[in-house]
């Protein structure tokens, strides 16, 4: 015996030093059967008696304030032992906080083996008892009375109240009070210890509370330890996730961001109203200071405001040209004699250039063979390099995939809340609908029906058994199954037990929910049912996860049942992967079908997004296919130009349309089949925006070519291919300018990291690239035999007979839509007034764009993917009113940290002697800040649990001394010893190769009663053991976000998750450490892109625009000021997009960025070929010519594009689809509006204000 428990002694003498001589006992031994393997201590009134020596190493181990003098007590080495196993559930959550462990050890030391029991322990009932060996009778003590001073259990409370319990995500109270922790106080905590329905104490110990002596007794008061005391000199105080004042103040979220106001208005709002006002004054002010200088100077003061007299470049118009002119004078002539020539060459030769087309689209298009289509969502959404995409390939590679899920969310509309009267006494207890028992038993036949679906794959049957996740496997084959269910062990015996008799019933399946949604990992409630709680999967069903609709924490009060069946996912294992599959296509075909009018079901498989979308696909492709067909027919009857009905069948161009929609098409299958030469994949949205596209491009083109050859006259002495040579120089540079802007605007957007807008740039730049190839080679041939058809008077489509003579023949005419243009809509357009309103009314809206711009939400929310009679909404909408636990987030430590020493140890852990801003310690704090950060618990955290597991005081971690092989916790075997000495050093943590040496024992040991912190079902995919035990690799901490509805949630989450990890690893590697910590969420890669969208969709329009500014620059002959004003218009239309996408609710995400970039290239039609018109006109004022620009090209832009693509956008209107409707119908629309509006009128009004001047060498070149 040591001097320090003799000093011990001492001291307590000296505190006690009128019960010193006083010692008596109530109890000593053990006497009669209690329940079970549990017995009734003997009773016993008299002094202390000496503890055997074999019983000297328990006392010390359990009770070590007693170890003194000749060790004198109340007890026998059996009772110690009981103690020991009785205490081995709160040693297993309580230990990692030695202060809370001390006080709770002195409470039920003094009450077993306290050599002063008689003066705070009453005997109020005891029972007979014959001895079997000695015959002798002895009394039972079956109740009694414990003094206990209320400042004592308070302060054991305090010491308690905030250890975690690390592998269920709550508070250890929560599973040792018989009741939530929130609920938990230090009275009711103790009296449940006491009570005998808790499974563990033997029989009834009354607890009094009284800090003053009571009915002759005087209270165990005996001094406790804090929870930042240490208990002893080796023993430091507990952790800040264990103990809050160790923690200091809880750490305050920063405040949300101040709304940007001015006056209490949106700041944005009022910034644009007033420039939109100064604009407006300066703009009237200017034309107000114009009109006073004309009237001034100039003779009338009629003459038009924006005429070049007004302006100082008037005073150089008939001078020398600059330096720019003649150089783009020269490029434009070159490229009009180019095309002029090849005009004809494509005229005489057509059917080698016809046959040369169709050849080259044949090679290209025969890559179509090779083509691979993209359906994957991560391939879609998320770049192969991103930060994501690396996360969860790094995730995947080391703890396997993220599980397939398959979930149900179960109402019971037509059962009524109803009311359980807990027996002997106690408030009543509502219970929501679906926690009827008929209720419970019929969800219960549903779930074992759904267990025994069987499917087929390549002639094997497939349950869920061969997929489901079984983390105990193979000791465990059970399913993973989260469901309320798995409470009453998903049995209807269990379900139905009850204990009462023929007046009450003592406990019923309420009383057995009501425990357990407090103590889901308990393995014995503490009614007399003594059912389990824990799932038969081995694992605790948190209530959050399966249960929905109630308040705060109010499980009972549930309006919902939700049902999760994890399925194993398979990395690069397409036989397992697609069993999965085809059981998921199995239970999908089950619930659609199950009938029960008593329950309403909401449901998803992991599938069920990807199938409806296919579905989704196949639906719309009929709508898809009016709209197109609309749009064919509008071009193969618009392109002609009819005179008389006599010639109606003769002057259709009906073939030519069709041929010209061939080419679009065939442009669109090189594009395609050129790019799978080179094992690019398709995805949804190219196949079905491209073809959009190219048609508005390439239409455009034609009408252009068809109608400016339908108002020219042939020329004397000229021939047919002299005349379409001619008339392709005059229009192919526009044509040129238009597409190569696109080509190279689009092939820049490839640039961009998005899988989405990186896939359709390229493929649209080829397209439209290749579609202007052959309009200048194949169509132009095809054209030129459709006019000597139209000369020869023969039949549209029926080429070979010959129509009636009229006598007309073939004569230049303008169209009814030109002369509009030219006679009506242009002078009036142009006129004074009418521009002034234009200009105000367009900056106002483009004011007002702006005004929106940072208000236009971000993400897609996922319910927009499906379509609306699909069962998946039904899910989505059940998801955001029941569910109260958002997605499990991982915080993964790479490979290579050091767990094995001290310092890494406290880096990463949460208990005891950890840093207190260690990995652990982090995320709690964290949880703390829920609304905030958006992280909703503690994390589960392996090493903690370990090092409970692992402590000697614990029967958890155990080996055979023969063989050193794991011993579980559950085995009765002498051999079996503890794995680490009862001494001081042995009650530290593990270090070096003792850490490595019991951590596999951990991973691999199952839960059992004796043992709860087995490691096998909560980390055994946690961990990675390296090779031969010799090292540990990457690891995770779990934990949960909290409820995520909407995008702008997910993206936040995502954030703050982000946030804490890199916090993390900074404080980490200021300790020394170099390994990163990063979280992962099933999600993640598909809400990344959001986290730069804003600088993506800046970078690809930016680019798009300055490559359209370069090209057009150089193409309108080194023009820059009408390059400025053309990608200025389109910059407008872009914006005001934006304003579109704010008005009418459409987010920014990869499809309407794609279709933002679309939108950039078909601008470039609208706009393109009225400035190149302006720009080579030769009329006095700049009136004049934007008049001649729109009376020319106006009526071909509006016909080509705008009413072409008019009548096949409001077909889509009708798709089913909500993201046809939304992305496709509206952003379509506002697209060829937006273009149209600008395009044609606010361009053209423009250009006579401010656009560039006459070509000088242009001018002087021309005849007056």
């Amino acid at each position: 015996m040591g001097t320090r428990g003799l000093a011990l002694g001492l001291l307590l003498m000296l505190l006690c030093p009128a019960q010193a001589f006083s010692q008596s006992c109530v109890w000593y031994g053990e006497c009669g059967i209690a329940s079970g393997d549990k017995r009734y201590n003997c009773e016993y009134s008299g002094p202390p008696k000496a503890l055997p020596q074999d019983g000297y190493d328990l006392v010390q181990e359990l009770c070590p304030g007693f170890f003194f003098a000749n060790v004198s007590l109340c007890c026998d080495v059996q009772q110690l032992r009981t103690l020991k196993d009785n205490l081995q559930l709160p040693l297993q959550f309580l230990s990692r906080c030695p202060s809370c462990f001390y006080n709770l050890m002195n409470l039920f030391c003094e009450l077993t083996c306290s050599p002063w029991q008689s003066q705070f322990l009453n005997v109020t009932k005891t029972g007979d008892y014959v001895d079997p060996v000695t015959k002798e009778t002895k009394k039972n003590v079956e109740e009694l009375q414990y003094y206990v001073g209320e400042s004592f259990a308070n302060a054991m409370y305090n010491a308690c109240r905030d250890v975690e319990a690390p592998s269920s995500n709550d508070k250890a109270l929560g599973l040792l009070c018989g009741k939530d922790a929130t609920a938990c106080n230090a009275t009711n905590w103790i009296e449940y210890m006491f009570n005998k329905d808790n499974g563990q104490a033997p029989f009834t110990i009354t607890p009094i509370f009284s800090d003053v002596p009571t009915h002759g007794k005087e209270p165990m008061n005996n001094a406790t330890k804090g929870c930042a005391e240490p208990v002893d000199e080796v023993t430091g105080p507990c952790s800040c996730q264990d103990c809050s004042p160790v923690c200091g103040p809880k750490p305050q979220p920063p405040p949300p961001p101040t709304p940007w106001r001015i006056c209490g208005l949106d700041a944005m709002y009022v910034i644009m109203w007033i420039t939109y006002m100064a604009f407006l004054l300066m703009f009237f002010g200017a034309l107000f200071a114009v009109w006073c200088y004309r009237k001034r100077y100039f003779v009338s003061e009629y003459t038009p405001i924006d005429s070049n007299i007004a302006f100082p470049v008037y005073i150089s118009e008939k001078g020398e040209a600059s330096c720019c002119n003649p150089l783009g004078e020269v490029l434009k002539g070159c490229l009009r004699r180019l095309f002029t020539r090849w005009g004809c060459f494509c005229v005489q030769s057509p059917g080698c250039v016809i046959v040369a087309s169709l050849v080259f689209i044949a090679a290209c298009s025969s890559g179509l063979m090779f083509v691979q289509v993209t359906t994957n969502p991560v391939d879609l959404w998320s770049a192969p390099n991103s930060q994501a995409r690396l996360e969860k390939e790094y995730f995947d590679t080391h703890f396997g995939p993220f599980f397939r899920t398959e979930q149900l969310i179960i109402q019971a509309p037509h059962t009524h809340i109803h009311v359980y009267q807990p027996y002997p006494s106690g408030s009543d207890v509502p219970f929501g609908p679906p926690l009827n028992i008929e209720i419970l038993h019929q969800v219960l036949d549903l779930q074992t029906a759904i267990e025994n679906i069987t499917a087929s794959y390549n002639n094997e049957t497939v349950t869920l058994q061969d997929i489901c996740l079984a983390p105990l496997s193979p000791y465990n084959e059970n399913c993973t199954i989260l469901s309320v269910l798995n409470y009453f062990q998903n049995s209807h015996s269990v379900l139905d037990h009850k204990v009462g008799d023929y007046f009450y019933v003592y406990a019923d399946y309420h009383t057995h929910f009501l425990y357990c949604v407090r103590a889901p990992a308990s393995l014995n409630d503490t009614s007399v049912l003594h059912d389990p709680c824990l799932g038969t999967f081995g694992g605790p069903v948190f209530p959050w996860l399966v249960l929905g609709g109630y308040d705060d924490q109010n499980y009972n009060n549930a309006t919902a049942l939700v049902i999760t069946f994890p399925v194993n996912n398979y990395y690069n294992d397409t036989e397992k992967l697609q069993k999965a599959k085809a059981w998921e296509r199995e239970f999908i075909n089950f619930v659609k079908n199950y009938k029960n009018p008593n329950l309403t079901i909401s449901f998803t498989a992991e599938r069920s997004i990807e199938d409806e979308l296919n579905r989704e696909s196949n639906s719309d492709i009929f709508t898809v296919v009016i709209s197109y067909t609309v749009m064919f027919l509008y071009i193969s009857i618009a392109l002609g130009h009819i005179k008389s009905c006599s010639r109606l069948l003769v002057d259709s161009k009906i073939s030519l349309g069709i041929a010209g929609i061939l080419i679009v098409l065939s442009s669109v299958a090189c594009s395609l089949g050129i790019f799978s030469y080179f094992g690019v994949p398709l995805t949804l949205i190219v196949i079905e925006v491209i073809p959009f596209l190219v048609l508005a491009v390439g239409v455009d083109n034609i009408f252009i070519l068809v109608q400016t050859y339908q108002r020219d006259e042939r020329l004397q002495g000229e021939t047919l291919d002299q005349q379409l040579g001619r008339v392709l120089g005059e229009v192919a540079p526009s044509m040129f300018l238009s597409s190569f802007s696109e080509t190279v605007a689009f092939f820049l957007g490839a640039l961009s990291v998005m899988p989405a807008v990186h896939t359709f740039s390229l493929f649209a730049g080829m397209a439209v690239f290749i579609d202007f190839l052959l309009q200048i080679t194949c169509f132009v041939s095809l054209w030129s035999l459709d006019i000597k058809r139209q000369e020869k008077n023969r039949l549209d489509v029926l080429c070979c007979v010959t129509g009636p003579e009229d006598g007309t023949g073939i004569q230049a005419s303008e169209s009814c839509l030109f002369r509009f243009f030219k006679n009506t809509y242009s002078p009036l357009l142009l006129k004074n007034c009418m521009r002034l309103i234009v200009i105000a009314v367009f900056v106002g809206v483009l004011s007002f764009s702006i005004a929106v711009l940072n208000k236009v939400e971000i993400g897609l929310d996922q319910s927009l993917s499906m379509p609306e009679d699909s069962y998946v909404m039904d899910y989505f909408k059940s998801l955001s009113q029941y569910l109260h636990a958002g997605p499990p987030v991982y915080f993964v430590l790479e490979e290579g940290h050091n767990y094995t020493s001290l310092k890494g140890q406290n880096m990463v852990c949460g208990g005891m002697g950890c840093n207190n801003d260690s990995l652990v310690q982090q995320i709690y704090e964290a949880a703390e800040l829920d609304k905030y950060t958006r992280i909703g618990f503690a994390p589960s955290s392996w090493i903690d649990d370990y090092f409970d597991w692992i402590k000697p005081q614990s029967s958890c971690c155990r080996v055979y001394n023969s063989t050193d092989q794991f011993c579980n916790a559950s085995v009765a075997d002498p051999a079996c010893v503890r794995c680490r000495p009862l001494t001081q050093e042995g009650k530290q943590r593990p270090q070096g190769e003792d850490f490595m040496r019991f951590l596999p024992m951990f991973l691999s040991d199952n839960p059992n009663p004796k043992c709860g912190k087995g490691g096998h079902a909560a980390y055994g995919s946690a961990v990675n053991i390296l090779d031969n035990d010799t090292g540990v690799g990457a690891t995770y901490f779990m934990t949960y976000h909290t409820v995520l509805q909407t995008s702008a949630d997910f993206i936040d989450a995502m954030k703050k998750a982000r946030l804490i990890a890199d916090n993390i690893t900074k404080t980490m590697s200021q300790e020394g450490s170099s390994y990163r910590v990063f979280p992962y969420s099933i999600f993640y890669v598909f809400y990344e892109q959001y986290l730069t969208i804003i600088d993506d969709t800046i970078f690809n329009l930016s680019v798009s625009l300055g490559a359209i500014f370069l090209v057009t620059m150089v193409l309108l002959g080194c023009e820059p000021w009408s390059a400025v004003i053309m990608c200025l218009t389109i910059a407008m239309i872009l914006v005001n997009m934006f304003g579109v996408m704010w008005l009418w609710g459409i987010s920014l995400n990869a499809v309407s960025l794609v279709n933002l970039v679309m939108s950039c290239g078909i601008s470039v039609e609208f706009c393109s070929h009225i400035t190149r018109a302006f720009t080579v006109s030769t009329k006095g004022s700049r009136v004049e010519r934007a008049e001649e620009a729109l009376s020319h090209m106006g009526s071909s832009v509006f016909s080509g594009i705008t009413l072409t693509k008019f009548g096949g956008i409001v077909v889509l209107a009708f798709a089913k689809s909500q993201i046809f409707q939304i992305f496709y119908f509206r952003m379509y629309l506002a697209m060829i509006l937006l273009g149209a509006t600008h395009g044609l009128i606010f361009l053209p009004v423009l250009l006579s204000y401010i656009g560039p001047s006459i070509n000088k060498s242009r001018s002087l070149a021309t005849p007056e």
